[in-house]
């Protein structure tokens, strides 16, 4: 009976933690970097950004591209962007980059409106939340 009561809480939390193809819209926008977790278990937070990810997604196609807020609510950025696409795979988003010099994916692990995490083949997770520009008043 317990067995039974356990895998269906089990069976309940991981269904709530997949990522829906409707979800895919919250990658859009503005990203900065939390924590970076390695295979090891080492962790780096970053407690204070001076460069954030743009990610721009339109139907499974999208670039990522670097930007450094200024403090009256602008951008800088270079016009190097890093295209990607999204695909799925065993029920599993993967982003795909390519260029010139290089080929990788990333697994997406989690996603809502405020945070996203992905993983590398090397088995580094970084975790994403939603930049908020400092608002000087």
């Amino acid at each position: 009976m317990y067995r039974l009561l356990f895998l269906l809480m089990l069976l309940g939390v991981s269904c709530n933690d997949r990522i829906a193809m409707e979800d895919l819209h919250h990658l859009n926008g503005y990203w900065e970097i939390q924590e970076v977790e390695f295979p090891n278990g080492n962790k780096k937070e970053y407690p204070m950004n001076t460069v954030v990810d743009y990610i721009e997604l339109n139907e499974n196609n999208g670039f990522r591209k670097k930007m450094v807020p200024r403090f009256d609510g602008t951008f800088e950025t270079s016009d190097d962007a890093e295209p990607f696409n999204i695909f799925e795979e065993n029920g599993v988003f993967y982003l795909r980059y390519e260029n010139p010099l290089s080929e990788w994916q990333e697994r997406l692990l989690s996603l809502s409106e405020d945070s996203f995490s992905v993983e590398n083949p090397e088995g580094i997770l970084y975790r994403f939340k939603r930049f908020e520009p400092i608002k000087l008043d």
